[in-house]
């Protein structure tokens, strides 16, 4: 072989392990949406969608189920871990009307990074990453 049999080789090589993980990771990301109806970004965690939606220092976290029904929050527990400033806050949330609702102790920028996890009225939990 010569050397530009083996760099066909290795481009053709390159390019389908480049193919292989994008076609892995869209489908992995093709439900989650950019904006819920509160105009919170959206994850899938297990059979729930949960929309996060920070303003100032309060968190809301709305429910719903895999058909996009909204799911009643009573009986639910939850945290919210979101990173500010380079710090972890944790922030307790509970049920309040349709969503689970929390303060932080400092102001949350409108789309933070972090983790949502929930444990439902049955006991079963479910995360979320944002």
């Amino acid at each position: 072989m010569n050397s530009k049999t083996i760099s066909l080789r290795t481009m053709s090589l390159k390019s389908l392990i480049l193919a292989s993980l994008i076609s892995i990771a869209v489908p992995a990301a093709a439900h989650d949406a950019e904006n819920g109806p509160h105009g919170g970004r959206v994850v899938e965690a297990g059979s729930y969608h949960i929309e996060l939606v920070a303003k100032d220092s309060t968190v809301d976290v709305f429910l719903t189920n895999a058909d996009d029904k909204p799911v009643s929050a009573a009986g639910f527990k939850g945290t919210a871990i979101l990173v500010v400033d380079g710090k972890a806050q944790r922030i307790v949330l509970q049920a309040s009307g349709a969503k689970l609702t929390g303060k932080a102790d400092v102001a949350l920028p409108a789309q933070p990074k972090g983790a949502v996890q929930l444990t439902a009225p049955d006991g079963k939990t479910a995360s979320a990453k944002f």
